[in-house]
């Protein structure tokens, strides 16, 4: 070839480089994928059609059964629904529902697309298909679809929402959402709401502040509950109330002037307003704690109130009846305004088999069990553990003299009494709060800090005020709020379960209509299943608990006969009737009320908890209602946790603990923990109440492990610390927590 070819040649093509290939590709992919899911919606959006309404709108009852699924508790279908025409329905009112629920109802298509993305997000991840719904898609769900939980039924609601918004008069839809939708109380549409909470029928007799708290409590009736004393309930409804108060003035329904006056106070709700006969009882504690997990578990109201669900609790029916009996009778003779809050845990499946939260849920929905209140002395046990995978031994020694200064403090023991130097072990035993500040604070590094860790570990639930313990010298005694009869129960179950934790639950499992298996415990919180503390642990923790039980603060727990470990709890603080006086006196009543008494004991097979507190918020004296020098744990809370114990265990076969390694226990000589015994305890009547507890009439010796020097009732001066600061468990009333700052620490037992 000539030179003059080669040159006219063309040159040779450069390939593209494959990542660019490999870009076109995707993008060209992209936008058919769009094109593709543009028509799949049209053709999806011409096919569907808006199916005929259920036309009487019939509610399905949810039933509620014992542990054995089929012995029936109760139900959650209580129908109350009168419709009223749009005519009768003020403007008010209907944009206080819109100023809740969806503010761009009017010109929005029947869906959200944000909602549709967060829909689509939750169900790409298996989570809940909720959350994010117009009007327009909670009034089809109600009325032309079912309950039904799945990917299916949710795309059908949002294509049949675009096709009703597109189609029929919004002021149509909005009359039906309006008479349809589910307030609570039983109360289906606006017109039996009103009639529910205000004693208004017609809707046209509703204020603004009444209209926007129905709209507050639509949301979600168990969220917003205005009969739950719990305070943290009352904020969220104050804090929605004020949500919708503002989206009405941004509509422009009411003035700036308007929306200032009616935020600073909720309406008052009509006397008439009751809970359901159903709920009547102690068992209205357990139907509304079943009914706050559903809720928790994502049932939504819709689904709890008329989905015909089936759902099978954790309670058990035998045990229920014993423990209500041991709750009401066995007290001290003085009972009025006297409250005994119980709770019973199977250890090692988190299953809460009975409670005791008050005689009858109807007077009063606060729940005793589930109400958090100090714990005194009943926290040492976390302390002990905390030690314990520090690498301390129980006998180490620590200070069991009174007073020990902890951070320019001085704090003491009960009646001021000195022990010497001690054991950890006699620490725990004799429940010697020195020795304990000693290990914590002291001897510790952290101590606090780890022993927060340990409690959240086995059991009581993350709260601010437990938190805040994690730096304060008296966290080992618990002196503020941090748990409830039903988180003792739990915690001490984990110890009992060989430091195994399970989540604490009611609900066994709950199935749909068709039987279709829409929640298992056993299934579905088996991940949340962990050792919480090392077996070793768990099992040191076991052996010193039964030494309380053997030698010492809770030996009356001995007449059960069995393997018993537990610990005694009391907590000091100003009466809230002696509150105005003392902060006159400059604190001169400082921690001379004993305001809780506890008792925690638990063998293998069951752990029980009992706190008694006294007066309308728990906050009054216990020791007017004891003849010992001062309401401890060891006395009344112990006899009633005996009372329902032994008739709980009877015909069960007695298990024992799993002794410790004994290169552990070696270096003392600690003794038998237990003998099989078919007669009472030495020294013990065997028919009449346990030692360490008051029979009916006035005692005439001092309790075990008190001062024998104090033949009379003279109380000691007690103080509490300064404060810092609830699925089926709820918190202390407003009224219930301090008005005032306690100065120091409480004292034990």
């Amino acid at each position: 070839m000539s030179e003059a070819r080669r040159k006219a040649a063309p040159p040779p093509r450069r390939r593209k480089h494959w990542a660019l290939r490999v870009l076109g590709w995707l993008a060209a992919l992209f936008f058919l994928g769009i094109i593709g899911g543009v028509a799949a919606f049209f053709i999806i959006y011409q096919s569907t059609e808006i199916p005929d309404p259920n036309a009487e709108f019939k509610t399905n009852t949810t039933v509620v059964t014992w542990d054995n699924g089929s012995r029936a508790m109760g139900s959650f279908f209580d129908q109350n629904r009168h419709s009223v025409p749009m005519s009768q329905i003020p403007k008010h009112v209907q944009d206080a529902v819109i100023a809740a629920e969806d503010r761009s109802y009017w010109t929005n298509p029947g869906i959200s697309p944000s909602g549709m993305v967060r829909a689509a997000w939750n169900i790409a991840r298996g989570e809940q298909l909720q959350g994010g719904s117009t009007i327009t898609q909670q009034y089809v769900k109600v009325m032309y679809l079912t309950q039904e939980r799945t990917v299916s039924r949710k795309f059908q609601e949002l294509f049949i929402a675009t096709k009703l918004g597109r189609q029929e008069d919004k002021t149509k839809t909005l009359e039906g959402y309006l008479n349809t939708i589910y307030f609570g109380e039983g109360a289906y549409g606006i017109s039996a709401a009103g009639q529910a909470y205000f004693g208004v029928s017609d809707p046209r007799q509703l204020s603004v502040p009444q209209a926007a708290l129905l709209a507050t409590v639509l949301n979600n009736p168990t969220l917003f509950d205005v009969n739950d004393p719990d305070p943290r309930t009352k904020k969220r409804i104050v804090e929605r109330y004020k949500y919708v108060l503002d989206g009405m003035r941004q509509n422009g329904t009411i003035t700036e002037a308007q929306e200032a006056r009616y935020a600073k106070s909720l309406p008052d709700l009509s006397k008439q307003q009751k809970k359901s006969d159903r709920f009547k009882g102690p068992y209205g504690f357990l139907l509304d704690m079943a009914r706050k997990e559903l809720r928790a578990r994502g049932f939504d109201e819709d689904e709890i109130s008329g989905g015909g669900l089936k759902v099978v609790t954790t309670f058990n029916y035998e045990q229920q009846a014993k423990m209500i009996e041991a709750a009401q009778n066995e007290l001290p003779e003085k009972r009025d305004n006297l409250h005994v809050g119980m709770a019973a845990v199977k250890p090692g499946t988190g299953e809460l088999v009975a409670v005791y939260g008050g005689p009858d849920y109807l007077k009063s929905q606060l729940n005793w069990a589930t109400t958090k209140a100090r714990p005194g002395s009943s926290f040492k046990p976390f302390a002990l553990a905390a030690a314990l995978q520090d690498g301390r031994s129980i006998w180490d020694k620590f200070q069991g003299d009174s007073p020990i200064e902890v951070q320019g403090q001085k704090l003491n023991n009960e009646f001021n009494r000195d022990y010497g130097d001690v054991t950890l072990l006699k620490a725990t035993e004799q429940s010697i709060n020195t020795a304990f500040y000693d290990l914590v604070d002291n001897q510790m590094e952290d101590g606090p800090d780890k022993l927060v860790n340990v409690a959240e570990a086995v059991g009581i639930p993350k709260t601010k005020a437990l938190e805040n313990g994690r730096n304060q010298p008296s966290t080992v005694l618990g002196p503020d709020p941090y748990a409830s009869a039903v988180d003792m129960a739990q915690a001490y179950a984990t110890f009992a379960a060989e430091g195994k934790y399970a989540p604490l639950h009611t609900i066994k499992e709950v199935r749909g209509p068709d039987g279709k298996v829409l929640f298992s415990a056993e299934r579905d919180l088996k991940k949340q299943v962990k050792q919480a503390i090392p077996v070793e642990t768990a099992r040191m923790v076991n052996y010193v608990l039964q030494d309380v039980v053997t030698k010492g603060t809770g030996n009356g727990a001995k007449e059960l006969d069995r393997q018993v470990a537990g610990k005694t709890g009391t907590a000091g603080g100003v009466a809230v009737e002696d509150r105005a006086e003392n902060k006159a006196c400059d604190g001169c009543k400082e921690g001379s009320a004993t305001l809780t008494s506890w008792w925690t004991g638990y063998t293998p097979e069951l752990s029980t908890s009992v706190v008694y507190r006294a007066g309308k918020t728990g906050e009054s004296d216990l020791d007017n209602y004891s003849d010992e020098p001062a309401f401890f744990g060891g006395s009344w809370p112990l006899q009633t946790w005996l009372a329902f114990m032994s008739k709980a265990l009877d015909g069960v076969p007695k298990s024992e603990f799993v002794e410790p390694n004994e290169d552990d226990i070696a270096k003392g000589s600690p003794t038998p923990k237990y003998t099989p015994t078919t007669t009472a305890p030495p020294n013990t009547p065997t028919n009449t109440p346990p030692p360490n507890t008051p029979p009916s009439t006035p005692a005439s010796t001092p309790p075990p492990n008190t001062p024998t020097s104090t033949p009379t009732k003279t109380k000691p001066t007690r103080t509490t610390t300064t404060p810092v600061i609830t699925l089926p468990t709820g918190g202390p009333p407003q009224t219930s927590q301090p008005t005032e700052t306690p100065k120091s620490p409480g004292r034990g037992q």
